[in-house]
């Protein structure tokens, strides 16, 4: 028997493919560490031109997440039967029939906010949210991963707006969901606030500087609460010395 014969060919180790992120941490790194507002600062358009109200910014919010949610589980399930080369324009056309159809239910139901809209519901089709987590998720993952991803990054990205949009309202006209009847029908009376006058607001908070301020603001604050966890976190681990 030759030296060789009964040894076993140990294959050659190659790098470990990287592990799968849990359910858990695929859905809540789009409401925080990776928040498409705060963090990659997409779908600046919408969020600084419609968010003068938080009904506004909760319509549009609730818009985005939808289209968002379907567009990446049909690409999740389909693929794989679409051809590389031409994905992007069959993503385009598959998110833009989505809108469509958000779109004239808006316009039917709720045809007041389909006016305040405007043109920036239909603008979804164009939003880098949307398109960049096709790219980065939908299509690369399974429908449940890219589901709860698109979930993630759409409540976060609706958080966002709703939060700019109240504060811009607040400090504009004195308000908070003025007019969410239409939109929340009779909740809207139990959430629907008022400070003060419209004449004793800050005019400049609901225009297009306001935006820029009052996001800015929120990004800020996200920036201070990480770093005041890491330094948390850094000295829950520093070992202590003691004196002898």
């Amino acid at each position: 028997m030759s030296e060789t014969e009964g040894t076993t060919e140990v294959p050659e180790m190659g790098n470990p493919a990287p592990a799968k992120p849990s359910f858990a941490h695929t859905f809540l790194r789009g409401l925080w560490s990776e928040n498409p507002g705060l963090c990659q600062l997409l779908g600046l358009c919408p969020l600084l031109a419609v968010t003068n109200s938080a009904v506004n910014a909760l319509g549009l919010g609730l818009a985005t997440l939808a289209v968002l949610t379907m567009s990446s589980l049909l690409i999740s399930v389909l693929h794989r039967l679409i051809w590389r080369e031409i994905r992007i324009p069959i993503y385009v056309a598959l998110i833009a029939s989505l809108v469509t159809c958000v779109s004239f239910m808006v316009e039917a139901y709720y045809p007041r906010l389909h006016e305040s809209l405007g043109i920036y519901l239909s603008l979804i089709v164009t939003n880098c949210i949307i398109m960049g987590r096709a790219e980065a998720c939908a299509g690369k993952s399974d429908p449940l991963r890219a589901t709860l991803d698109a979930l993630g990054c759409g409540i976060g990205f609706g958080l966002v707006l709703l939060a700019t949009g109240a504060i811009r309202e607040l400090l504009g006209t004195g308000t908070v969901f003025a007019g969410g009847e239409e939109l929340l029908g009779d909740l809207a009376a139990q959430v629907s606030t008022t400070l003060f006058a419209p004449d004793q607001g800050i005019t400049a908070a609901i225009l297009p500087p306001g935006g820029f301020i009052v996001l800015a603001l929120l990004v800020a604050l996200k920036n201070a609460l990480d770093l005041h966890r890491r330094h948390r976190r850094e000295n829950r681990l520093r070992i202590r010395s003691r004196r002898v």
